[in-house]
């Protein structure tokens, strides 16, 4: 039996959340090794296993992969979940590129001092409800279908649904203008992978709280 992935970063989101995600959707069991202090993260760079000195770090077929962007494309050929031809995945491609920048803004925003979180936390959902779901909400407008790309679960399903729950946690009405999503949204969390992953006791990271946030600027010294 082939050993489950292993998924090397900081005990929260970050950049390693839509790995999770992903994995979760495609129903594979992971291990976590949480970094959770300087030294831990020195011994991963000493030892060579961090291409660029980055996490996320994931172990999986006999490979250390890093890049967050290298990691999900992988896993996604991987579990066919990246389209059925060269433009189906360079849809997804697209998608994923556009919620990863959205939930990005996110992600760094704890990391701000307070005044600046709140102004940015506010441009974000600007931002999402006039610049991204407006996109998402004309693409299953014009597809007419319940999935994003190929009417087929992909990994810019998975990950549209994770940027709607993290733009949630800041404003809950933000997807009131658009039917389509909501529907989206309802559908996409069903599936049975996904449901799973939705409850309680999954590996499924909360927001960022300030303990968090003070573990990683002491490990990254920044």
């Amino acid at each position: 039996m082939a050993a489950k992935p292993k998924l090397c970063y900081f005990r929260g989101r970050g950049r390693m959340e839509s790995v999770r995600w992903l994995l979760a959707a495609a129903g594979v069991e992971f291990e976590e090794e949480f970094i959770e202090t300087r030294e831990q993260y020195e011994k991963l760079q000493e030892d060579g296993r961090l291409l660029f000195g980055q996490v996320p770090l994931v172990e999986i077929d006999g490979m250390m992969l890093t890049q967050t962007r290298a990691i999900l494309s992988y896993l996604a050929a991987k579990y066919n979940l990246y389209g059925k031809d060269l433009k189906e995945t360079v849809r997804i491609n697209m998608y994923t590129d556009g919620t990863q920048d959205l939930m990005m803004m996110i992600v760094t925003a704890p990391f701000k001092p307070p005044k600046e979180k709140e102004e940015n936390f506010a441009l974000i959902v600007k931002k999402a409800k006039t610049r991204y779901f407006p996109v998402f909400e004309k693409i299953l407008k014009d597809h007419g279908e319940d999935f994003l790309v190929g009417n087929k679960f992909s990994w810019a399903d998975i990950q549209l649904l994770e940027a709607i729950l993290m733009v949630e946690e800041l404003n809950a009405s933000v997807l009131s203008d658009f039917p389509l999503l909501k529907a989206f949204k309802t559908r996409i969390s069903n599936i049975p992978t996904i449901k799973k992953f939705l409850q309680p006791g999954s590996q499924r990271k909360p927001p960022p709280d300030s303990h968090y946030v003070e573990v990683v600027r002491n490990i990254l010294q920044f």
